[in-house]
């Protein structure tokens, strides 16, 4: 396997998580909030949940990015249904493996609250993980949780990278 995707609720840490794995890992590392339509910001930073078409040509363009990049890859992006998953692996063309970055409601509550200038509003965090479908038993992915340190994350997501690359 050579793509990679950082799933989970906003403030969970994909893109620190996935900048230092790439470093660690000498993959490349996209983050997805930046495959964002304009529309998609506007509607999150207005603190408006976005709907399965909101959602749908962004989740395209995350399978397109895995698809289209050389070499080992990681993208950090929400991925909070299975659906979108699918969608994501639809697009990529091939097996794509989902990392996880899970930790209960109240730590990442304070986390997303101690994130200045963010456009995703804390208030959101409840429509995310109502949303949230945790990676089911044929999904190829692992579940890292969040709330230990940094390094131990990192080392967790490091782990199941060096598993799996092929």
């Amino acid at each position: 396997m050579r793509c990679y995707v950082l799933m989970g609720v906003s403030g969970c840490g994909k893109t620190t998580v996935g900048e230092a794995l790439a470093k660690r890992s000498k993959l490349t590392f996209i983050d997805g909030d930046a495959l964002h339509p304009p529309a998609n910001i506007e509607k999150m930073a207005s603190g408006v949940s976005l709907t399965d078409e909101d959602r749908a040509p962004w989740l395209a363009d995350v399978g397109r990015a895995l698809a289209h990049t050389t070499g080992p890859v990681v993208i950090g992006c929400s991925s909070l249904k299975r659906t979108y998953r699918d969608w994501i692996r639809h697009e990529a063309g091939a097996p794509v493996g989902f990392i996880h970055l899970h930790a209960p409601k109240s730590v990442l509550a304070e986390r997303v609250a101690e994130r200045p200038g963010h456009f995703m509003p804390p208030s959101l965090l409840d429509s995310q993980f109502a949303t949230l479908e945790r990676l089911e038993p044929d999904e190829l992915g692992r579940e890292i949780d969040i709330d230990r340190s940094f390094d131990a994350v990192v080392d967790g997501s490091e782990a199941y990278v060096n598993e799996t690359l092929a």
